[in-house]
């Protein structure tokens, strides 16, 4: 088969976006010379617009019938001949059917098969690896576009020393040393996810001051406040940015940190693409399914019988994070440190 011209449509959340670039990357490698565009909503387009895979960006904002009409309209002017759905809803399969591209290649998920010229089966359990990464690549090798999965498979970020650069440049603007410890202590799934935020601070504090270093915590506008009762507690240099940044500033200054203390978020997996030493904690959720992948990430779980128990709210005492201790998250990330080359 030979594309030309490919729409990819995008997924919606960020850590999901996240988990997708390693099929992207693939796409990339079996079509090197194929303009590929990525349709995607406004809050994760930011992701893409450093990597090698992305030709063209694409803001996709329709929230009316009329407005998603138009978009499908304005597509068909562009004369894709192929569009890859990594998002699985029906509405992703019903504009590219409008934009008259002429093979539509997505799971068969909600009962969109028919608008797909390619309809592919979801994997049942047990059919390929268990990290999410692997139902994007599998996508792709089902509708025959890859005959084997690639050998390097981790989730990266490519644009990570150019975001760097930039975030070390924010850093200095604000006066914070070169040394920033970075930390997202929210999560958007719910509670269940949410390790101590006490404990974050403890950790954050003991690591950054061994590092002679600061702290920036991130997160989005609705978790200002929970990140501004992290920082009263923190008793070294700490700037809160969460409520403050955009996905592409955010990507810029994550770069720039040092290690990375983390729930289970897009930040996470974010900051484990920029190649940051990242260490996670899972409770509730499955890091074998969503993780963070490469040799500077570690996650931290207490192996309690519920979990994961995939909950967004904990119906008992909240055992899988309660019990992990700020010694234990401080340990993991001097130890990523000294494995990255870092000396505390």
């Amino acid at each position: 088969m030979s594309y030309n011209r490919i729409l990819v449509r995008a997924t919606n959340w960020v850590g999901d976006a996240v988990m997708s670039l390693p099929a992207l990357r693939a796409l990339r490698q079996r079509f090197p010379g194929a303009e590929i565009a990525i349709l995607a909503k406004p809050w994760v387009a930011d992701l893409y617009h450093r990597e090698p895979f992305c030709d063209r960006m694409i803001p996709y904002t329709p929230a009316t019938l009329a407005e998603k009409w138009k978009a499908g309209r304005a597509l068909a002017r562009e004369n894709f001949d192929c569009a890859i759905l990594l998002q699985n809803a029906f509405e992703a399969a019903a504009v590219a059917r409008l934009a008259g591209i002429p093979e539509r290649i997505g799971y068969a998920r909600d009962g969109r098969s028919l608008l797909l010229t390619r309809a592919i089966p979801v994997p049942r359990r047990g059919e390929i690896p268990r990290h999410e990464r692997f139902y994007y690549l599998e996508l792709l090798h089902r509708a025959g576009i890859l005959d084997t999965l690639p050998e390097n498979d981790r989730i990266r970020l490519e644009g990570a020393p150019e975001a760097r650069s930039a975030g070390i440049a924010r850093f200095h603007k604000l006066g914070m040393v070169n040394t920033v410890v970075g930390m997202s202590p929210g999560a958007a799934y719910g509670t269940a996810k949410r390790w101590l935020p006490e404990r974050f601070a403890e950790a954050a504090t003991r690591v950054a001051r061994e590092l002679g270093g600061s702290v920036a915590i991130f997160g989005s506008k609705s978790e200002r406040e929970l990140c501004a009762a992290i920082a009263s507690a923190i008793a070294v240099p700490v700037h809160n940015f969460a409520g403050e940044t955009s996905l592409g500033e955010y990507i810029d200054l994550a770069a720039a940190c040092r290690v990375y203390l983390t729930n289970d978020s897009g930040g996470m997996h974010i900051a484990s693409a920029l190649g940051v030493p990242t260490v996670a904690i899972f409770g509730a959720t499955d890091d074998l399914g969503t993780g963070p992948t490469g040799p500077l990430a570690r996650v931290v779980r207490e192996p309690v019988d519920c979990s994961p128990c995939l909950k967004r709210e904990c119906p008992i005492d909240h055992r899988c994070m309660t019990r992990v201790s700020a010694e234990r998250v401080s340990t993991a990330a001097f130890d990523l440190l000294a494995k990255s080359g870092d000396r505390a």
